[in-house]
Protein backbone atom coordinates (compact mmCIF):
# COMPACT_ATOMS: atom_id res chain seq x y z
CA UNK A 1 0.00 0.00 0.00
CA UNK A 2 1.55 3.18 -0.93
CA UNK A 3 1.59 5.79 2.04
CA UNK A 4 3.50 8.39 -0.25
CA UNK A 5 1.81 11.60 -0.86
CA UNK A 6 1.68 13.58 -4.66
CA UNK A 7 3.90 16.57 -5.29
CA UNK A 8 0.83 19.00 -5.10
CA UNK A 9 -0.05 17.45 -1.64
CA UNK A 10 3.10 18.07 -0.57
CA UNK A 11 3.14 21.62 -1.92
CA UNK A 12 -0.49 21.69 0.09
CA UNK A 13 1.08 20.62 2.76
CA UNK A 14 4.18 23.11 3.08
CA UNK A 15 2.29 26.03 2.18
CA UNK A 16 -0.76 25.30 4.98
CA UNK A 17 2.48 24.83 7.18
CA UNK A 18 3.44 28.37 6.59
CA UNK A 19 0.14 29.43 6.99
CA UNK A 20 -0.20 27.78 10.32
CA UNK A 21 2.97 28.46 11.73
CA UNK A 22 2.71 32.01 10.29
CA UNK A 23 -0.82 32.97 11.42
CA UNK A 24 -1.87 30.73 14.71
CA UNK A 25 1.28 31.19 17.09
CA UNK A 26 0.33 30.35 20.43
CA UNK A 27 -0.24 33.68 21.87
CA UNK A 28 -2.58 34.29 18.89
CA UNK A 29 -4.28 31.47 18.96
CA UNK A 30 -4.68 31.87 23.17
CA UNK A 31 -5.94 35.30 22.46
CA UNK A 32 -8.48 34.08 19.57
CA UNK A 33 -10.17 31.42 21.99
CA UNK A 34 -10.29 33.66 24.57
CA UNK A 35 -12.50 36.33 22.64
CA UNK A 36 -15.96 36.58 22.09
CA UNK A 37 -16.67 34.77 18.87
CA UNK A 38 -13.69 32.37 19.29
CA UNK A 39 -12.66 32.22 15.96
CA UNK A 40 -11.23 33.81 12.88
CA UNK A 41 -14.01 34.26 9.79
CA UNK A 42 -10.54 35.62 8.01
CA UNK A 43 -8.99 32.73 8.39
CA UNK A 44 -11.84 30.60 7.09
CA UNK A 45 -12.07 33.08 3.99
CA UNK A 46 -8.79 32.75 3.91
CA UNK A 47 -8.51 28.70 3.34
CA UNK A 48 -11.81 28.87 0.80
CA UNK A 49 -9.42 31.28 -1.22
CA UNK A 50 -6.56 28.76 -1.04
CA UNK A 51 -9.38 25.96 -2.80
CA UNK A 52 -8.42 24.01 0.85
CA UNK A 53 -12.48 23.67 1.66
CA UNK A 54 -13.18 22.29 -1.50
CA UNK A 55 -9.93 20.36 -2.30
CA UNK A 56 -11.41 16.94 -1.05
CA UNK A 57 -14.45 17.40 -3.78
CA UNK A 58 -14.71 15.92 -7.26
CA UNK A 59 -14.27 18.35 -9.74
CA UNK A 60 -18.08 17.52 -10.57
CA UNK A 61 -19.30 18.86 -7.81
CA UNK A 62 -17.37 22.02 -7.96
CA UNK A 63 -14.34 21.09 -5.88
CA UNK A 64 -10.33 20.14 -6.97
CA UNK A 65 -10.90 16.52 -7.04
CA UNK A 66 -9.32 15.56 -4.16
CA UNK A 67 -10.41 12.58 -1.41
CA UNK A 68 -9.98 11.89 1.99
CA UNK A 69 -6.53 12.24 1.62
CA UNK A 70 -6.58 15.76 1.09
CA UNK A 71 -8.46 15.90 4.27
CA UNK A 72 -6.06 14.05 6.14
CA UNK A 73 -2.96 16.66 5.20
CA UNK A 74 -5.26 19.65 6.06
CA UNK A 75 -6.02 17.91 9.54
CA UNK A 76 -2.74 17.26 10.69
CA UNK A 77 -1.05 20.95 10.11
CA UNK A 78 -4.11 21.73 11.85
CA UNK A 79 -3.61 19.58 14.92
CA UNK A 80 0.36 20.57 15.17
CA UNK A 81 -1.41 24.25 15.69
CA UNK A 82 -4.23 23.70 17.54
CA UNK A 83 -6.44 24.87 14.66
CA UNK A 84 -10.19 25.74 16.03
CA UNK A 85 -11.85 26.58 12.86
CA UNK A 86 -15.10 23.93 12.14
CA UNK A 87 -13.16 22.03 9.05
CA UNK A 88 -14.42 18.53 10.16
CA UNK A 89 -17.70 19.59 11.21
CA UNK A 90 -18.04 21.28 8.02
CA UNK A 91 -16.33 19.54 5.31
CA UNK A 92 -15.67 16.53 6.47
CA UNK A 93 -19.16 15.98 7.94
CA UNK A 94 -21.84 18.21 6.03
CA UNK A 95 -19.11 18.28 3.05
CA UNK A 96 -19.21 14.64 3.20
CA UNK A 97 -23.52 14.04 3.23
CA UNK A 98 -23.89 16.32 0.34
CA UNK A 99 -21.16 14.27 -1.41
CA UNK A 100 -22.37 10.73 -0.98
CA UNK A 101 -26.37 11.27 -0.79
CA UNK A 102 -26.86 15.02 -2.07
CA UNK A 103 -29.29 15.99 -4.32
CA UNK A 104 -28.20 18.24 -7.41
CA UNK A 105 -30.02 21.16 -5.83
CA UNK A 106 -28.32 20.66 -2.62
CA UNK A 107 -25.02 20.64 -4.38
CA UNK A 108 -25.25 23.07 -6.00
CA UNK A 109 -26.48 25.35 -3.11
CA UNK A 110 -24.94 23.96 -0.01
CA UNK A 111 -21.72 22.17 -1.11
CA UNK A 112 -21.01 24.96 -3.24
CA UNK A 113 -21.74 27.30 -0.03
CA UNK A 114 -19.30 25.00 1.83
CA UNK A 115 -16.35 25.28 -0.87
CA UNK A 116 -16.08 28.93 -1.17
CA UNK A 117 -16.40 29.77 2.59
CA UNK A 118 -20.02 31.32 2.77
CA UNK A 119 -21.81 28.11 4.70
CA UNK A 120 -20.40 27.05 8.24
CA UNK A 121 -21.91 23.83 8.97
CA UNK A 122 -22.17 21.84 12.26
CA UNK A 123 -23.19 18.31 12.33
CA UNK A 124 -25.70 17.67 15.22
CA UNK A 125 -26.19 13.63 15.87
CA UNK A 126 -25.15 13.13 19.76
CA UNK A 127 -27.82 13.37 21.89
CA UNK A 128 -27.81 13.25 26.08
CA UNK A 129 -28.57 9.46 26.33
CA UNK A 130 -27.48 8.27 22.99
CA UNK A 131 -23.73 7.50 24.65
CA UNK A 132 -21.91 6.86 21.11
CA UNK A 133 -25.39 5.37 19.15
CA UNK A 134 -25.59 6.74 16.16
CA UNK A 135 -29.18 5.41 16.70
CA UNK A 136 -30.06 6.13 19.64
CA UNK A 137 -32.60 8.90 18.83
CA UNK A 138 -35.22 10.64 20.74
CA UNK A 139 -35.30 13.56 18.04
CA UNK A 140 -37.89 13.40 15.91
CA UNK A 141 -39.31 14.50 12.38
CA UNK A 142 -42.59 13.74 11.80
CA UNK A 143 -44.63 14.85 8.64
CA UNK A 144 -46.54 17.45 8.00
CA UNK A 145 -47.80 18.30 4.69
CA UNK A 146 -44.98 18.30 2.11
CA UNK A 147 -42.30 18.76 4.68
CA UNK A 148 -41.20 17.71 8.40
CA UNK A 149 -41.01 19.30 11.87
CA UNK A 150 -38.15 18.48 14.39
CA UNK A 151 -38.26 18.41 17.89
CA UNK A 152 -35.59 17.01 20.21
CA UNK A 153 -32.60 17.95 21.58
CA UNK A 154 -28.88 17.85 20.30
CA UNK A 155 -25.72 17.76 22.97
CA UNK A 156 -21.87 19.12 22.61
CA UNK A 157 -22.94 19.90 18.82
CA UNK A 158 -19.22 21.17 17.74
CA UNK A 159 -18.76 24.40 15.98
CA UNK A 160 -22.45 25.23 16.55
CA UNK A 161 -22.30 28.61 17.61
CA UNK A 162 -20.31 29.15 14.38
CA UNK A 163 -22.92 27.89 12.17
CA UNK A 164 -24.96 29.46 9.31
CA UNK A 165 -26.95 25.65 8.99
CA UNK A 166 -27.24 22.38 10.77
CA UNK A 167 -27.43 18.16 9.65
CA UNK A 168 -29.30 16.93 11.96
CA UNK A 169 -30.07 13.20 12.47
CA UNK A 170 -33.79 12.63 13.60
CA UNK A 171 -35.68 9.55 13.80
CA UNK A 172 -39.02 9.20 11.44
CA UNK A 173 -40.13 6.29 12.39
CA UNK A 174 -39.57 3.47 14.71
CA UNK A 175 -38.43 3.07 18.33
CA UNK A 176 -35.69 4.40 19.98
CA UNK A 177 -32.10 2.63 18.77
CA UNK A 178 -33.70 1.12 16.32
CA UNK A 179 -31.75 0.62 13.26
CA UNK A 180 -33.84 1.92 10.68
CA UNK A 181 -36.15 4.97 10.50
CA UNK A 182 -33.52 7.31 10.84
CA UNK A 183 -33.51 10.37 8.10
CA UNK A 184 -31.07 13.19 8.08
CA UNK A 185 -31.83 17.32 7.68
CA UNK A 186 -30.69 20.43 6.60
CA UNK A 187 -31.90 22.89 9.16
CA UNK A 188 -30.94 26.86 8.90
CA UNK A 189 -29.93 27.93 12.67
CA UNK A 190 -31.93 30.66 12.61
CA UNK A 191 -35.12 28.94 11.79
CA UNK A 192 -38.30 29.22 13.64
CA UNK A 193 -37.59 26.47 16.85
CA UNK A 194 -34.28 26.29 17.13
CA UNK A 195 -32.66 27.73 20.03
CA UNK A 196 -29.06 27.01 21.42
CA UNK A 197 -26.94 27.34 24.64
CA UNK A 198 -23.28 28.30 23.20
CA UNK A 199 -20.32 27.51 25.47
CA UNK A 200 -16.52 27.08 25.09
CA UNK A 201 -15.31 23.41 25.57
CA UNK A 202 -12.31 22.23 27.40
CA UNK A 203 -9.96 22.11 24.22
CA UNK A 204 -10.01 25.43 23.36
CA UNK A 205 -13.48 25.27 20.37
CA UNK A 206 -16.42 26.41 21.07
CA UNK A 207 -20.36 24.04 20.68
CA UNK A 208 -23.85 24.24 21.48
CA UNK A 209 -26.76 22.88 23.30
CA UNK A 210 -29.29 23.01 20.43
CA UNK A 211 -32.62 22.52 20.96
CA UNK A 212 -35.54 22.22 18.26
CA UNK A 213 -39.52 22.80 19.03
CA UNK A 214 -41.37 22.10 16.11
CA UNK A 215 -38.71 23.26 13.30
CA UNK A 216 -40.43 23.35 10.06
CA UNK A 217 -38.18 22.13 7.20
CA UNK A 218 -39.27 21.41 3.52
CA UNK A 219 -38.90 17.88 2.12
CA UNK A 220 -35.87 19.26 0.24
CA UNK A 221 -34.17 19.57 3.55
CA UNK A 222 -34.09 15.51 3.31
CA UNK A 223 -30.37 14.37 2.45
CA UNK A 224 -31.02 10.68 0.94
CA UNK A 225 -33.56 8.12 1.66
CA UNK A 226 -36.18 9.02 3.98
CA UNK A 227 -35.35 6.13 7.21
CA UNK A 228 -32.72 4.76 5.57
CA UNK A 229 -29.71 7.41 6.28
CA UNK A 230 -28.07 5.21 9.35
CA UNK A 231 -25.24 3.62 6.69
CA UNK A 232 -24.58 7.10 5.32
CA UNK A 233 -24.36 8.77 9.06
CA UNK A 234 -21.88 5.58 9.62
CA UNK A 235 -19.94 6.42 6.44
CA UNK A 236 -19.40 9.95 7.21
CA UNK A 237 -19.01 9.44 11.02
CA UNK A 238 -16.04 7.15 9.70
CA UNK A 239 -14.37 10.03 7.50
CA UNK A 240 -14.79 12.56 10.19
CA UNK A 241 -12.78 10.03 12.76
CA UNK A 242 -9.88 9.51 10.28
CA UNK A 243 -9.75 13.26 9.66
CA UNK A 244 -9.52 13.57 13.59
CA UNK A 245 -6.95 10.95 14.26
CA UNK A 246 -4.81 12.62 11.76
CA UNK A 247 -5.46 15.87 13.37
CA UNK A 248 -4.57 13.84 17.14
CA UNK A 249 -1.43 12.86 15.06
CA UNK A 250 -0.42 16.48 14.49
CA UNK A 251 -1.20 17.31 17.69
CA UNK A 252 1.25 14.31 19.46
CA UNK A 253 3.92 15.70 16.92
CA UNK A 254 4.08 18.39 18.21
CA UNK A 255 3.63 17.51 21.92
CA UNK A 256 6.66 15.19 21.98
CA UNK A 257 8.69 17.59 20.01
CA UNK A 258 7.85 20.20 22.77
CA UNK A 259 8.61 17.97 25.94
CA UNK A 260 12.37 16.75 23.98
CA UNK A 261 12.70 20.63 23.45
CA UNK A 262 11.83 21.37 27.24
CA UNK A 263 14.17 18.00 28.58
CA UNK A 264 17.21 19.82 27.27
CA UNK A 265 16.87 23.33 28.88
CA UNK A 266 15.48 22.22 32.32
CA UNK A 267 18.55 21.57 34.32
CA UNK A 268 17.80 19.52 37.45
CA UNK A 269 21.32 18.26 39.90
CA UNK A 270 23.12 20.97 37.01
CA UNK A 271 22.37 18.28 34.28
CA UNK A 272 19.26 18.59 31.39
CA UNK A 273 17.11 16.16 32.02
CA UNK A 274 17.19 14.91 29.02
CA UNK A 275 20.11 13.30 29.75
CA UNK A 276 18.38 10.78 32.45
CA UNK A 277 17.58 7.24 30.53
CA UNK A 278 14.37 6.97 32.41
CA UNK A 279 13.06 10.11 30.80
CA UNK A 280 15.18 9.16 27.65
CA UNK A 281 13.50 6.26 27.07
CA UNK A 282 9.66 7.62 27.72
CA UNK A 283 10.23 10.30 24.97
CA UNK A 284 11.19 7.09 22.68
CA UNK A 285 7.94 5.57 23.40
CA UNK A 286 6.14 8.93 23.16
CA UNK A 287 7.55 8.70 19.65
CA UNK A 288 6.86 5.09 18.67
CA UNK A 289 3.05 6.12 20.03
CA UNK A 290 2.87 9.00 17.59
CA UNK A 291 4.15 7.07 14.78
CA UNK A 292 2.20 3.65 15.03
CA UNK A 293 -0.66 6.19 14.95
CA UNK A 294 0.47 7.90 11.98
CA UNK A 295 0.88 4.36 10.22
CA UNK A 296 -2.86 3.44 11.45
CA UNK A 297 -3.94 6.71 10.80
CA UNK A 298 -3.03 6.41 7.38
CA UNK A 299 -4.25 3.10 6.62
CA UNK A 300 -7.86 3.84 7.66
CA UNK A 301 -7.63 7.18 5.81
CA UNK A 302 -7.16 4.87 2.74
CA UNK A 303 -9.27 2.10 3.42
CA UNK A 304 -12.54 4.75 3.33
CA UNK A 305 -13.77 3.40 0.15
CA UNK A 306 -13.67 -0.07 0.80
CA UNK A 307 -16.34 -2.21 1.04
CA UNK A 308 -18.26 -1.01 4.68
CA UNK A 309 -16.96 -4.12 7.16
CA UNK A 310 -12.93 -2.94 6.03
CA UNK A 311 -14.04 0.38 6.25
CA UNK A 312 -15.60 -0.06 9.80
CA UNK A 313 -12.48 -2.11 11.04
CA UNK A 314 -9.44 0.06 10.13
CA UNK A 315 -11.66 2.41 11.59
CA UNK A 316 -12.22 1.19 14.30
CA UNK A 317 -8.64 -0.23 14.70
CA UNK A 318 -7.35 3.34 14.16
CA UNK A 319 -9.66 5.30 16.77
CA UNK A 320 -8.29 2.91 19.49
CA UNK A 321 -4.15 3.16 18.64
CA UNK A 322 -4.77 6.48 17.96
CA UNK A 323 -7.05 6.76 21.21
CA UNK A 324 -4.54 4.93 23.47
CA UNK A 325 -1.40 7.24 21.95
CA UNK A 326 -3.02 10.64 22.60
CA UNK A 327 -4.08 9.60 26.12
CA UNK A 328 0.04 8.00 26.39
CA UNK A 329 1.73 11.10 24.78
CA UNK A 330 -0.59 13.62 26.92
CA UNK A 331 -0.13 12.43 29.89
CA UNK A 332 3.89 11.53 29.82
CA UNK A 333 4.24 15.11 28.28
CA UNK A 334 2.76 16.48 31.50
CA UNK A 335 4.74 14.20 33.69
CA UNK A 336 7.98 14.94 31.96
CA UNK A 337 7.00 18.99 32.16
CA UNK A 338 6.02 18.41 35.95
CA UNK A 339 3.41 20.94 37.54
CA UNK A 340 3.97 24.16 35.31
CA UNK A 341 2.32 22.05 32.25
CA UNK A 342 -1.29 22.39 33.34
CA UNK A 343 -1.15 26.30 33.11
CA UNK A 344 -2.37 28.57 30.55
CA UNK A 345 0.53 29.92 29.78
CA UNK A 346 2.29 27.20 28.53
CA UNK A 347 1.17 25.79 25.35
CA UNK A 348 2.15 22.12 26.12
CA UNK A 349 -1.02 22.23 28.56
CA UNK A 350 -3.40 23.31 25.36
CA UNK A 351 -2.10 20.02 23.53
CA UNK A 352 -3.04 18.16 26.30
CA UNK A 353 -6.50 19.36 26.94
CA UNK A 354 -6.76 18.71 22.77
CA UNK A 355 -5.23 14.93 23.29
CA UNK A 356 -7.03 14.35 25.92
CA UNK A 357 -10.78 15.36 24.34
CA UNK A 358 -9.89 13.70 21.15
CA UNK A 359 -11.18 9.99 23.32
CA UNK A 360 -14.71 11.15 23.79
CA UNK A 361 -15.02 12.01 20.15
CA UNK A 362 -17.22 9.71 18.08
CA UNK A 363 -16.62 6.97 19.82
CA UNK A 364 -13.74 6.35 22.70
CA UNK A 365 -11.54 3.71 23.52
CA UNK A 366 -13.40 1.47 24.86
CA UNK A 367 -16.48 1.82 22.09
CA UNK A 368 -14.33 1.36 19.38
CA UNK A 369 -12.44 -1.36 20.81
CA UNK A 370 -15.68 -3.10 21.45
CA UNK A 371 -16.62 -1.87 17.93
CA UNK A 372 -13.38 -3.88 16.38
CA UNK A 373 -13.94 -6.94 18.37
CA UNK A 374 -17.92 -7.68 16.93
CA UNK A 375 -16.99 -6.97 13.35
CA UNK A 376 -13.89 -9.47 13.92
CA UNK A 377 -16.27 -12.04 15.17
CA UNK A 378 -18.97 -11.50 12.68
CA UNK A 379 -16.02 -12.51 10.29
Amino acid sequence: MDFNFTEEQEMVRDSLARMVREQYDFDTRRSVVESESGWRPEIWAQLAELGLLGMPFSEADGGFGGSAVDSLIVMEEFGKGLVVEPFVPTVVCAGGFFKHAGSDAQKAEHLAGIIDGSRVFAFAYAEPRGRYDLADLETTARRDGDGYLLSGHKAVVIGAPWASHLVVTARTSGERRDREGISVFIVPKDADGVTTRDYPTVDGRRASEVYFENVAVPAEALIGEEGAALPLIGRVVDEAIAAQCAEACGAMKVAHEMTVEYSRQRKQFGMPIGSFQVLQHRMVDMFMEYEQSVSMTYLATLRLDDEPKERKRAVASAKVRVGQAAHHVGQEAIQIHGGMGMTDELAIGHYFKRLTIFDSEFGNVDHHMKRHVALSAAG
